[in-house]
């Protein structure tokens, strides 16, 4: 079964059409990151899943059920995590998750000691009974993940989980993701941070102006935009250097300002259409024309470039 089956999924206000036709396939028990621009139709999207908004046009099923006419069993397999904090700050940790587990079904005594086996596990035992008000940010957002995990669904939705956070937080939440598809959740993550989804994404698509314009795992949409060759010679011999990259595909990026080389200056960077540069043959066509290389190495695209490369310098606005 597909966790999450979504075709044709659109969503208008007024004349605007904020997500347009968007097609989705989630296989179960993976991380599927939606990346896009500000304003591209993420949260839209995420809501729509998560039967909190009403789709317009298409259609999507969430762990089997229909978005729109079984709203109450998706409700039951499903957890989110939104933007903004879902805990009461005037709480206490444990009442908060001991909460959750109540609203979940869980009868008072077993809701309050499951809070307080979750509370342990993920290392906030000592802040249990603290408000949540008190927290860090970091603390109070980990305590928003465990509350959406209280009872375990199969499919958790993290709409920017760790905007704001520091380093050390972000690692942690990185480790919950994992150990939660290690268990079975499929999880669909949206991020405006790109290494954390190409560290944890499986699949990632791309939304930019409400549409989908790449999908793909990671290293196939790096690979997409093709590759990157950095070498250090004489500038002198620029024009020549250029020339010769050319015939293999290169594209001459503009001259660096920073040297890194007191005579030779920066590193000349090339782009190329394809992410297998075959670096032996343009070393000896080099030397045939006389150009001595002092350094030479390929640059792999990363996930940054491809977003980059395939959203355009400005986003597109929705219809």
């Amino acid at each position: 079964m597909t966790a999450i089956e979504a075709g044709g999924l659109t969503k208008r206000y007024g004349e605007r059409t904020v997500v347009d036709d968007v097609d989705l396939h989630v296989d179960p028990g993976r991380v599927h990151a939606l990346l896009g621009p500000n304003g591209s139709g993420k949260t839209t999207t995420v809501r729509m899943l998560a039967t909190l908004l009403r789709p317009d046009a298409g259609s999507a099923r969430v762990a089997g059920y229909d978005t729109v006419r079984e709203t109450t069993e998706v409700k039951k397999r499903i957890g989110l995590v939104g933007q903004f904090h879902a805990v009461d700050p005037r709480l206490t940790g444990l009442e908060n998750l001991t909460m959750f587990g109540r609203m979940n079904g869980l009868p008072a005594r077993r809701a309050r000691a499951h809070a307080g086996e979750l509370l342990e596990r993920f290392d906030l035992a000592d802040a249990a009974d603290h408000l949540a008000r008190d927290y860090s940010g970091g603390m109070r957002r980990r305590l928003d993940i465990v509350a959406a995990m209280v009872v375990r669904p199969s499919v958790l939705f993290l709409d920017e989980p760790t905007t704001a956070l520091d380093p050390r937080s972000r690692n942690q939440i990185y480790g919950y993701v994992q150990e939660f598809v290690t268990e079975g959740t499929t999880v669909l993550l949206t991020t405006q941070y790109l290494d954390e989804a190409d560290r944890l994404a499986d699949t990632v698509t791309i939304l930019d102006g409400g549409r989908v314009i790449a999908t793909g795992t990671p290293h196939e949409l790096t690979a997409s935009i093709g590759g990157g060759l950095d070498l250090v010679a004489d500038p002198r011999h620029r024009g020549e250097i250029d020339t010769v990259l050319a015939d293999f595909g290169g594209i001459a990026a503009p001259a660096g300002d920073s040297a890194s080389d007191p005579e030779l200056g920066a590193p000349l960077s090339y782009s190329f259409p394809d992410a297998e540069i075959p670096l032996l043959p343009i070393l000896r066509a080099l030397d045939a024309v006389g150009i001595e290389v002092h350094d030479i190495g390929r640059r792999r695209a990363t996930l940054d470039d491809a977003f980059l490369t395939l959203t355009g310098p400005t986003a597109r606005t929705p219809r």
